[in-house]
């Protein structure tokens, strides 16, 4: 399980998975940006931990595509599902550049996080359930349009094949009047 995955093509970002997690478990997306998750950052240099949240197991909260935490994080959070532990490192480009974020990350510093994706929600004033209920609806509208255009193409076929049965009997009318008619002529 020690296949690093090179997410930035360059280097810059590099996923290690350290725990696989269960084959259908949520990852981030769209419907579900808020994510949730527990990590510890060191510095590659040093190995010294400069940030935590394993001490006081708390989680920290972020909304993915925001710009709210470091490059790196916004590339291979995504790549992530809940239940996964990785070892991400994060060249200072993808970090906290040449400016560090000092006290505890000096310019140019190369960083290493484990990480574990503790979970990944909807935006607030939406919900799993109303997401899945929407796509469920949509659902139903699809299903409900595809009946009313079969019906449609029924009644369509329906007087197609109607006006075929009209112009035969028009057709065997006619030919049973024009061979009636000749028959009339030569009984004189």
């Amino acid at each position: 399980m020690s296949d690093s995955i090179d997410l930035s093509g360059d280097g810059g970002v590099v996923k290690t998975i350290l725990k696989k997690a269960k084959a259908d478990a949520l990852c981030p997306s769209e419907d579900l940006p808020l994510v949730d998750v527990h990590y510890e950052g060191t510095l590659a240099e040093t190995g010294e931990v400069f940030d935590t949240t394993r001490l006081d197991n708390t989680v920290f909260s972020f909304e993915l595509g925001k710009g709210s935490v470091i490059q790196a994080w916004e590339i291979a959070v995504k790549t992530m599902k809940v239940g996964e532990v990785a070892k991400i490192t994060c060249k200072p480009e993808f970090a906290y550049g040449s400016a560090g974020s000092l006290p505890d990350i000096p310019p140019g510093a190369t960083l290493i996080f484990e990480v574990e994706l503790v979970a990944c929600k909807p935006r607030k004033g939406s919900s799993v359930t109303s997401v899945s209920e929407e796509r469920a609806r949509l659902e139903e509208l699809k299903k409900q349009r595809e009946v009313v255009a079969a019906a449609k193409e029924e009644e369509k076929k329906r007087r197609e094949e109607a006006k075929a049965a009209a112009a035969a009997r028009i057709q065997s009318k006619l030919e049973s009047k024009k061979g009636q008619g000749k028959g009339k002529g030569k009984a004189k």
